[in-house]
């Protein structure tokens, strides 16, 4: 089943080529996506939490959210899974630790008293509906996720300030 998903007509050489173009190409295009992202948001006033909270989190998520679709599509469910659970673990652990290491600076009151909650929060709710009776989540279980992201976006582009 694996061997019919590979490409055929493909040399080596060409494989080997695009993924090192794809390896240097993706933190020139990260760096652009930050850089004017930011220059956007400032012009529009927003705080530099809310443009790590909205813009740039929307941007480094979708290769995980296309990967994610293409499990879920293939019936892989599980390597859907393990990609948010995975991404959440490095995000936490590599993202947040490799800076402090690097530069220690003090956390944002909102990030503490606004973000960390509803990162609790809604991670809580997807355990509960994860564990459910089905032990999956379904469309309205989906869709209500995707609602809560809505909302708490909203929120955070009407609260630019904070």
């Amino acid at each position: 089943e694996q061997q019919s998903e590979i490409p055929q007509g493909v040399s080596n050489k060409k494989a080997i080529f695009w993924l090192i173009f794809g390896l240097i190409l993706l933190p020139f295009a990260a760096h652009i996506l930050v850089t004017n992202s930011v220059i956007i948001a400032k012009f529009f006033g927003m705080s530099d939490l809310v443009i790590g909270l909205t813009i740039i989190a929307i941007g480094t998520s979708l290769p995980e959210l296309a990967a994610s679709l293409a499990g879920v599509l293939k019936g892989e469910d599980d390597m859907a899974v393990g990609n948010i659970i995975g991404s959440n673990v490095f995000n936490i652990l590599a993202v947040m630790g490799l800076p402090g290491i690097l530069n220690p600076s003090l956390i944002s009151d909102h990030a503490i008293g606004r973000d960390f909650w509803v990162m609790l929060l809604v991670s809580t709710l997807l355990l509960i509906m994860s564990l459910g009776r089905s032990r999956s989540i379904n469309r309205i279980e989906g869709f209500i996720l995707f609602l809560t992201f809505l909302a708490y976006q909203t929120y955070l582009f009407m609260n630019m300030a904070a």
